[in-house]
């Protein structure tokens, strides 16, 4: 008999892996925070000796939950300006208050609340896109929340920085700081085509390339700003992103809500992935993001919630069923995305994205052990 950490009992577990598996009575055995073995109940209690042991005998073990885009720290900026468009409600609303409120202990005590709201509703990982992304680094490491911290650029100055050279050399400074950590990893963050000239992105696709990081970004969010960008650059942003490098297996573009035929095939053709905030999209009307097309083609599609002022929570299981239903409703089709599917929107795919599929999004032999527990012993669950 070995002796292990802990073995964890359940009704169900649903691993999310290749396999497409649905296990009922079975064990998964956790030793040095990793996950050695996934087995049967009854032959576990026979093969190991575990220091914990807990029983889930009402629940299902899924992965960790993976919020592919949210700005932690603007959980203080909840219920701020509501029903409002994109346009109007950054513009005239939250820049405003960002630049009166917005400092470092600002960033810490949201992010704080963030991380409890999301813990409590089953994610174990998020990925980040915000001011003084040291900060948000540091709380995440210290409660112990795996995250993937986006190193913000934008054109205009601000609590942060000053200009682009700014922004990228102090984003650099928190990748030095964070590039061996367990838990915390960096990405660039340019905030939008709109918000980032032409130059910084050339140098951001070219960083992101020697240094092996993603680059994550709010593209083709409204119909307003792709016309915007049609009139003022004579193109369409995805089709600026793509010369200027941009556009590769290293880009999380967040919303494309205006996504034409030939686009959803240039995403597929690049690698590119694809992060869904269907509640987003719907409280700001931004219009509604092609995922059953995107997944058709073949593009990995994540699931995000964006920030709390713009949903207005961090739940990921009502994101995930928001992101069934409109699918559904927008194909006018009951069988477009399963819940099988926004599972894995919502687990290995995040994963897939933040680049850490090697590591969690699955339940699966040498990975973490980032596990949810479900109940289903509820009135809501029954029968």
């Amino acid at each position: 008999m070995k002796n292990i950490d802990t073995l964890l009992h359940a009704r169900w577990v649903i691993p999310v892996d290749n396999k497409q598996r649905y296990l009922e009575q079975h064990c998964i055995a956790i030793h040095e925070e990793k996950i050695i073995d996934i087995l049967p109940s009854a032959q576990a209690k026979n093969q190991y000796s575990a220091r914990v042991n807990r029983d889930y005998d009402q629940h299902a073990l899924i992965p960790g939950l993976i919020n592919s885009h949210t700005h932690a720290a603007m959980s203080l900026f909840r219920g701020l300006a509501d029903d409002l468009s994109l346009m109007d409600w950054l513009q005239n609303h939250i820049w405003p208050a960002e630049a009166e409120h917005v400092n470092e202990a600002f960033v810490h005590t949201g992010t704080e609340l963030a991380i409890a709201e999301m813990i409590r509703s089953g994610t174990t990982c998020f990925n980040d896109m915000y001011f003084f992304p040291d900060i948000t680094a540091r709380v995440a490491a210290d409660i112990g929340m795996r995250a993937s911290v986006g190193l913000i650029l934008i054109d205009f100055a601000t609590v942060w920085a000053n200009n682009s050279e700014e922004y990228i050399a102090k984003g650099l400074a928190v990748f030095d700081h964070y590039k061996d950590h367990k838990l915390i990893k960096t990405a660039f963050a340019p905030h939008a085509p709109y918000t980032v000239s032409d130059e910084p992105l050339k140098h951001i696709g070219i960083l992101a390339n020697e240094l092996e990081l993603n680059v994550h970004m709010h593209v083709h969010e409204t119909a307003f700003e792709v016309s915007e960008a049609e009139k003022n650059n004579g193109q369409r942003p995805l089709a600026r992103l793509n010369e200027l490098g941009i556009l590769t297996p290293a880009l999380q573009a967040v919303h494309m809500t205006q996504l034409s035929d030939e686009e959803i095939q240039l995403l597929a053709s690049a690698g590119s992935h694809v992060i869904h905030c269907p509640e987003s999209n719907m409280k700001l009307a931004s219009g509604i993001c092609p995922v059953k097309q995107l997944l058709e083609a073949g593009v990995n599609v994540a699931l995000g919630t964006d920030s709390s002022s713009s949903n207005n929570d961090l739940d990921m299981f009502g994101e995930m069923r928001s992101a069934a239903m409109l699918a559904k409703i927008s194909n006018m089709d009951a069988t477009a995305v399963s819940a099988e599917q926004v599972l894995k929107m919502a687990t290995i795919n995040g994963a897939t994205a933040l680049g850490i599929s090697n590591i969690t999004g699955s339940l699966e032999v040498g990975k973490f052990a980032d596990i949810v527990a479900v109940n289903f012993d509820t009135i809501e669950t029954i029968p």
